[in-house]
């Protein structure tokens, strides 16, 4: 016998009417060129439902779903319905630049029902997650451990959805400001999504999200990052700043089409990680001695060298703050900025308008500054103005993409540069690298032996200045172990180890005979600077990294 049900029966032919009224809808945004939304799937901005009250915005069959600084996203019913286009008029003569959509009856809904939780939230800024509230900024106060940002999490889950969403993304930002991360991952999988914090260079898990919960998510991420809410199939780039109590710090958000759904990756840029003092960075104090000696030169060039993510930045502004005196003019040419400098004129490349690091410098050049950053040498225009400047008055910092500090030379002269003036522009070139440093709450100490031993003591032996050595205990290293204070790492924080290269008369002989990296290596092994391996062995010895930490980060195997 069959029976018919008739709730589902009706729930099917609700869903049949919505599909239809989404493809009607999409139909007539082609006819009035108008981009077409279905803002099921969107976050609304509670701030923005405060620019136009509940009863003016369903007398205009209209919604306003999102607001950074003056911009708005307002979806319509019909751009022929004279209310919509006279409240669009009245939002255009209050100073809003509104953006259109098309939407459907169901979408209007959505958005309007969202007004009785204007009770749940706060006013923020525009363009910005303002923090500042004191229940937000309790937030950062309280997470201490990955634990406590899920069971936050968790605990949220239970309120209602709009205020479940906002809070769980200030969960999880403030999380990862407490806990010093870098970057925050959002990775789709088939049924879940996968959250991780990039903390002292490596991705750790922190949750899984469901994958109804990131929907919203993602649409309130694009919404604050101002992307496109209607793109889903290509990459998208976007920021927003948080407001800390007295710290603005900045996001970038970076938007990837997935297998599943669209992946998010937000970089976050504190101030407060780049204000390191050279001093502090990790270099030998021998070694730091020469680099300040070099920097504080009238003119030349300085390069430091590594892959994506080994700290050049941080070490060229570690620079900057190091010489900037009232006096001195100096000028950044960045792709991006990453950081403001006080004192310091930046400015940013743009490849579409034309404005590229050779020309950034050549325009620099004629403001008559003392002192230049590049942020990267990557083709002979910049590499030869580059150096240029440094022969002609100018003390110019830069990088470079090569593996150590002897790979600058062969790498800048595959790029064009005389290796006649080369050695007269260059003061020092640097490589380095970041090792993540061991817990000192946790350490433990292990006997030196096997293998292990074996290999320190070989890298010990490549030191032709023995008095690297002194004091130096070689029978025993530290290993991690994890708790509470390094959230079971065993590690917390990151110190650079270094390596490099000065000018002299044996390094300008050699460089004439376009030389390799070894020979380079083998013609300056009288100046007794550590290498990369040597330093990190030493940091091992003094308990300030590990062994497995350093083989991860360099190559010590015998060469």
């Amino acid at each position: 016998m069959v029976t018919f049900d008739e709730t589902k029966q009706n729930e099917r032919l609700d869903d049949l009417r919505k599909r239809e009224e989404e493809n009607l809808t999409q139909v007539m945004s082609q006819k009035y060129g108008i981009p077409y939304l279905d803002l099921s799937g969107v976050g609304i901005n509670i701030d923005a439902l405060r620019v136009q009250k509940e009863d003016d915005a369903r007398a205009a069959n209209m919604a306003i779903f999102n607001i950074i600084d003056r911009k708005l996203s307002v979806g319509i019913l019909s751009p022929n319905f004279p209310k919509s286009t006279e409240a669009v008029e009245d939002l255009k003569r209050r100073g809003y630049v509104p953006t259109l959509y098309l939407v459907s009856p169901q979408s209007l809904k959505k958005v309007w029902e969202r007004y009785k939780d204007l009770s749940f939230s706060f006013e923020t800024t525009g363009g910005a997650l303002d923090i500042t509230n004191e229940d937000i900024v309790s937030i950062v106060e309280k997470v201490r451990t990955m634990e406590d940002i899920k069971h936050m999490i968790e605990e949220i889950m239970h309120q209602n959805k709009s205020y479940r969403i906002s809070r769980t993304l200030e969960i999880i930002l403030a999380g990862s400001l407490s806990l010093n991360a870098s970057d925050v991952h959002f990775e789709p999988e088939e049924k879940y999504v996968r959250l991780r914090y990039r903390l002292d260079g490596v991705l750790t898990d922190v949750l899984n999200l469901d994958l109804d919960t990131y929907a919203l998510l993602l649409s309130r991420m694009k919404l604050l990052s101002n992307l496109k809410l209607n793109v889903k199939g290509r990459t998208q780039d976007g920021r927003f700043s948080i407001k800390l109590k007295d710290t603005s710090i900045e996001i970038r958000t970076s938007l990837l089409p997935g297998a599943y759904s669209e992946a998010i990756v937000l970089r976050i840029l504190n101030p407060n990680a780049i204000s390191i003092a050279l001093e502090t960075m990790g270099m030998h104090p021998r070694f730091l001695a020469i680099v300040q000696r070099e920097i504080s030169k009238p003119n030349g060039m300085i390069l430091t060298t590594g892959p994506t993510g080994s700290g050049k930045t941080t070490t060229l502004y570690a620079f900057l703050r190091t010489i900037n005196e009232p006096g001195t003019k100096i000028i950044t040419i960045e792709n991006p900025i990453e950081y403001h400098l006080p004192g310091v004129v930046q400015t940013q490349t743009d490849s579409e308008k034309g404005y590229t690091f050779s020309e950034g410098l050549r325009s620099s050049l004629r403001q008559d500054p003392d002192i230049i950053m590049v942020g990267e040498i990557r083709d002979n225009e910049t590499a030869e103005i580059a150096v240029n400047a440094a022969l002609t008055g100018h003390l110019v910092f830069s990088t470079l993409h090569t593996n150590n500090a002897a790979g600058t030379y062969p790498r800048l002269i595959d790029l064009g540069i005389n290796p006649k003036v080369l050695t007269s522009a260059i003061n020092i070139s640097m490589a380095q690298r970041l090792v993540r440093q061991l817990c000192d709450n946790c350490r433990k100490e292990v006997v030196l032996e096997g293998k292990n031993k074996e290999l320190v003591d070989w890298i010990l032996e490549s030191i032709n200045d023995k008095t690297y050595l002194e004091g130096v205990n070689t029978t025993h290293i530290f290993a991690p172990v994890g708790c509470t204070v390094c959230n079971g790492l065993g590690y917390k924080g990151r110190i650079g180890i270094f390596e490099a290269i000065v000018t002299d008369e044996n390094l300008e002989k050699i460089v004439q005979e376009n030389p390799s990296e070894r020979e380079i290596k083998k013609a300056t092994a009288n100046q007794n600077i550590l290498d990369m391996r040597q330093d990190g062995i030493l940091k091992i010895l003094q308990g300030i990294t590990s062994l497995e930490e350093l083989i991860r980060v360099v190559d010590l195997e015998k060469s």
